[in-house]
C-alpha cells in the first residue's frame, strides 16, 4: 500500500475510535485530494469545486460508520466523490459520462483487484429502479429515510423496504446466489 492510503486509513480508524483531532486531520487531507479530483474534472477555478468538496466532507462525516475498514479508504473516498460529481452533473443538466475506472485519481492501493471487484454501480444497476434509488440516497449519499422519501415521492416505509430488499439482493449476488424478483 502507498503511504497516503496508510496515513488516511489510520486517521479514519482513529477518528472512528473517537479521536477528534485525527478526524479533523482526515477531513483536511481529504479536502486537498478532493479539490484536486474535482479541479481536474471541472477546472481548477470552477466555483463548483469548493461546493463539491464541502458536500463530500459532509458525506464523509455523516456516513463514516459505513466505511468498511477491510477495504482501502481511498476507494471509499473516491466512490463518494464520484457520486457527488454525478449528482452535480445531473443538477446542472449536463449529460456526461464519468468512467467507472477513474479511480486512479484516488487509488493508492497496490492491489487493484480489490478496487475492480467492488464496483457498486455495476451491482446497483441489477436492481429494480426503486431499490437503486433508495440505496443510493440513503446508503451512498447519506440522506435520511425521511429526506429520501421526500425526494422520491415514496413513503418512508417504501424507502426502508427498498433498501432492505435491495441490500438483500446485492448480498445474495455478491455471495453468488441467484435471486428472484420482488
Amino acid at each position: 500500500m502507498k503511504l497516503v492510503e496508510v496515513q488516511l486509513k489510520a486517521l479514519m480508524l482513529a477518528g472512528l475510535a473517537g479521536d477528534a483531532t485525527a478526524h479533523r486531520q482526515l477531513l483536511s487531507a481529504a479536502a486537498a485530494r478532493l479539490r484536486n479530483y474535482f479541479g481536474n474534472r471541472l477546472g481548477q477555478d470552477s466555483a463548483d469545486v469548493e461546493d463539491l468538496v464541502q458536500e463530500c466532507l459532509i458525506a464523509i462525516h455523516q456516513r463514516r460508520d459505513s466505511y468498511n475498514p477491510s477495504l482501502p479508504f481511498t476507494a471509499w473516498l473516491h466512490a463518494i466523490a464520484r457520486y457527488k460529481l454525478i449528482d452535480h452533473y445531473r443538477r446542472c443538466g449536463v449529460r456526461k459520462t464519468v468512467p467507472l475506472n477513474d479511480a486512479e485519481a484516488f487509488a493508492t492501493s497496490d492491489e487493484p483487484a480489490i478496487l475492480s471487484s467492488v464496483d457498486v454501480e455495476t451491482l446497483l444497476v441489477t436492481l429494480p429502479a426503486k431499490h437503486q434509488e433508495a440505496i443510493r440516497l440513503t446508503r451512498i449519499e447519506g440522506y435520511s429515510v425521511a429526506e429520501a422519501a421526500a425526494i422520491t415521492g415514496q413513503s418512508q416505509s417504501g424507502i426502508k423496504i427498498g433498501v432492505h430488499r435491495g441490500m438483500k439482493r446485492l448480498a445474495a449476488r455478491v455471495m453468488g446466489y441467484d435471486v428472484g424478483h420482488d
